[in-house]
């Protein structure tokens, strides 16, 4: 996100601000130096691999803050998110990759230090920036060129600077320990409510790992709100805006001017669909270990995909899966379906149960004709319990509109309209098979 934020400070020298303005902003930087004393490391690939981490750290809140975001309690002093941005050596494309935070890791050996295992957010609170560095360069054998780290407050301060972030969701997300509490539709999150938003993890069954999707998607709208609300444009606004978020966070010696121009004259296009966002993909959800408990385990050889693609600064989706089925939350075999044609097209009520029974919904293989027939957009109609199903239903239906009818049942209804094409396949997603998607940052927008 810090990236995202100065890739176009070039403006500022352009517009005649000046390198001098550029420099006061370097000086404002917190530093550290994760990579003091570091040997037998990876070799340099093309582009540039930044670690982003986001720590518990909440020494600068306010107690109103605490009280009103849930952020209360003895930080952790780990990482509480953790993401490889890797940025492509011609700068038109970054590719950005979630490590769990509870991912199995191994602590190389060093400093009078065993090797051992940890969960991977836990090297920070036993040896800060430089054995998280250390431990993420172990496991992916990618070299990390630069290191940013992003506390509580640094994270609200961005998202207040920039006018807020615009965010959607298809349905209620209430996580009573963040004290997030969003009705369904399009949001504009500030700082506060942002953090509640990537931070939850009780708002389904996924936990950490549909956390990660929510920050991955937060990112994406990030971005569009950079790139598209003027703000890299402004010399002035981006200068106020830049000012703010670097002083506010931490990062290695080696991030500085020099960096920063480099960046601004390559990315002034920069924009969501040049970006893409990925998980490193997992074999095992709870993955139980002596002396450190229950972690995420890694699918080694397809996470070994992912990795290779950053130190050959490959796009991500070179490596996407290629599956004639799209991936949806429930399984077609769990969800009931009612056919009825909204059309004067005979028997094609007919065949989209057929079809839709043949991806393995259970239909129930006797569709009936609307008393209206000129319905010309599908509408999926569900109860709102059903509302994950729906999405995996509508999934199938290319176009389809999803609508609330309180009250339904289990049964889903699909009314076809002139506007159907096709019953696409559909095949629920499981995390522990290893599979990672790849979504583009203007496919993981509102848009």
């Amino acid at each position: 996100m810090r990236a995202v934020t100065t890739l176009s400070v070039v403006v500022l020298a352009s517009a005649g601000i000046g390198h001098a303005v550029v420099t006061s902003l370097d000086a404002e930087i917190a530093r550290v130096d994760p990579f003091k004393d570091m040997k037998n490391r990876p070799r340099a690939g093309h582009g540039m691999n930044v670690l982003l981490v986001g720590t518990d750290g909440r020494d600068r809140i306010s107690e109103e803050q605490r009280r009103k975001y849930r952020l209360g309690g003895a930080p952790c002093h780990c990482t509480d998110t953790m993401m490889i941005v890797h940025i492509s050596e011609d700068r038109e494309r970054a590719s950005v990759v979630s490590l769990p935070r509870d991912s199995y890791a191994e602590v190389p050996a060093g400093a009078g230090r065993p090797a051992h295992p940890i969960k991977i957010n836990a090297a920070y609170a036993e040896g800060g920036p430089n054995l998280t560095v250390r431990t993420v360069e172990h496991m992916t054998h990618v070299k990390i060129d630069h290191y940013l780290e992003v506390d509580f407050t640094s994270f609200m301060k961005t998202v207040d600077v920039v006018g807020g972030v615009q965010i959607c969701t298809a349905e209620p997300l209430k996580d009573s320990y963040t004290g997030l509490d969003l009705p369904a539709g399009t949001h504009r999150l500030m700082g506060g409510e942002a953090l509640q938003f990537v931070r939850a993890r009780h708002v389904d069954t996924d936990s950490d790992l549909g956390r990660m999707q929510r920050q991955q998607r937060f990112m994406a709208a990030l971005i569009e709100r950079a790139t598209s609300s003027g703000i890299l444009l402004n010399p002035m606004r981006f200068r106020d805006v830049t000012r703010a978020v670097l002083g506010s966070v931490r990062a290695d010696k080696g991030f500085g001017t020099g960096e920063l121009l480099d960046l601004g004259r390559a990315m002034r296009n920069f924009s969501p669909s040049s970006s893409e966002f990925t998980t490193v993909p997992i074999r095992q959800l709870e993955h139980v270990v002596k002396g450190v408990g229950s972690t995420v385990k890694w699918d080694t050889v397809k996470a070994e995909r992912i990795f290779r693609a950053l130190r050959e600064d490959r796009p991500l989706s070179v490596y996407r899966p290629r599956h004639q089925a799209v991936r949806v939350e429930v399984a077609p075999q769990k969800i009931h379906v009612q056919v009825e044609n909204g059309t004067h097209t005979d028997g094609l009520g007919q065949r989209v149960d057929a079809a839709l029974a043949a991806t393995g919904f259970r239909t129930t293989g006797r569709p009936v004709d609307a008393a209206d027939r000129s319905l010309k957009r599908t509408v999926v109609a569900h109860d709102p319990r059903w509302d994950r199903s729906a999405k995996s239903l509508a999934a199938a239906l290319p176009g389809s509109e999803l609508r609330v009818v309180k009250g339904l049942g289990p049964t889903l209804k699909v009314h076809v309209g002139a506007d159907f094409r096709q019953v696409r396949k559909v095949k629920a997603e499981d995390p522990t098979q290893g599979e990672s998607v790849v979504v583009r940052g203007d496919e993981a927008g509102c848009s």
